[in-house]
């Protein structure tokens, strides 16, 4: 019988055997949403096994893709196992992810990699909110690490945090100044900062602004309270160097999360920020129902029947 035509709990059954059309069947499932996602997302969750998120963002044409590229095509040879959600803009069409990330990856990725495009169908962070369940899905699957590609970073799209153990900030040289990228969020977001593209002149400039907001954060006490201080690498995704390193770095600072009691922290604000979601999801669908059967001609002004429908919402 073919994977479309599986119950949830028989896709569910032969994922964890490593049946990988079973793996994509649950992954289009989640994106779709509704009752199988729901069910999907309560049995993976039983079954999780810990896995490691990471996150990998930066500015556009950063070299976000190839970077994790090189990461899938180096873990297999160390015997883990990878799976990667490359987040992609979605199509003004068809609301699809464009694939453009997941084309450039699968020209380097390892055997055994599974990488999956969803789209952000327009979800402010630059994150689906399809993706905590996806996560879920590889976890459960036996997959580890599970590599998260977002977008890229800006003003509001540092969402990658809430959804990764370890975020990687990949930057290019002449990217900008300390005070830009205070401004972009970085300071908060970065884990590791990641200089790619480093044979290119300027590299020397980019590590240097970076160690001066380094620098600043610590005059400033807004330094991580367990005296971490995320490393700046320098790569050249196209042809591999430095990747063995940034490999190095997550699972350093891995242990770090784990001997600090960090690691349990960060999952619980994994979880926070899917249960965030979800409510907001379902708050958002009771909302404009009641406005769909609210008589918008009442001599009401927007703010006394917006507290109206909010009042209603709250009591039912």
């Amino acid at each position: 019988m073919s994977v479309r035509n599986l119950p949830v709990e028989e896709l569910v059954a032969r994922a964890l055997e490593g049946n990988r059309r079973a793996v994509g069947r649950l992954l289009t499932l989640v994106e779709r949403g509704g009752t199988d996602a729901d069910e999907i997302a309560d049995l993976a969750h039983q079954q999780a096994r810990g896995a490691h998120i990471v996150g990998i963002t930066g500015a556009p044409g950063a070299g976000k893709s190839t970077l994790t590229g090189q990461l899938t095509r180096l873990l297999p040879e160390m015997g883990v196992a990878p799976a990667v959600l490359a987040v992609d803009p979605s199509s003004p069409l068809t609301g699809g992810a464009i694939l453009g990330d997941r084309i450039r990856m699968d020209n380097i990725a390892g055997e055994g990699t599974f990488i999956r495009s969803v789209a952000t169908r327009g979800h402010a962070g630059g994150l689906a909110l399809s993706v905590p369940g996806c996560v879920r899905v590889f976890d459960a699957a036996g997959f580890d690490p599970v590599i998260i590609e977002t977008v890229g970073v800006g003003q509001v799209e540092v969402d990658v945090v809430a959804a990764a153990d370890t975020t990687v900030v990949v930057v290019n040289p002449g990217w900008g100044d300390a005070v830009q990228a205070n401004k972009a969020g970085l300071l908060e977001v970065a884990d590791i900062f990641v200089i790619n593209k480093a044979d290119r002149p300027g590299a020397s400039d980019t590590r240097r602004d970076l160690e001066l907001m380094l620098d600043l954060s610590h005059v400033s006490g807004l330094e991580d309270d367990s005296g971490y201080r995320p490393p700046i690498l320098m790569t050249t995704a196209t042809d591999g160097e430095g990747v063995a390193a940034v490999w190095d770095s997550v699972l350093a600072h891995r242990e770090h999360l784990t001997s600090s009691g960090q690691l349990s922290t960060r999952q619980a604000a994994r979880l926070r920020y899917e249960i965030t979601n979800r409510v907001e999801a379902q708050l958002h669908v009771e909302a404009s129902a009641a406005i769909d059967r609210a008589d918008l001609s009442e001599a009401l002004s927007p703010i006394k029947l917006a507290a109206q429908i909010t009042d209603r919402l709250l009591r039912d």
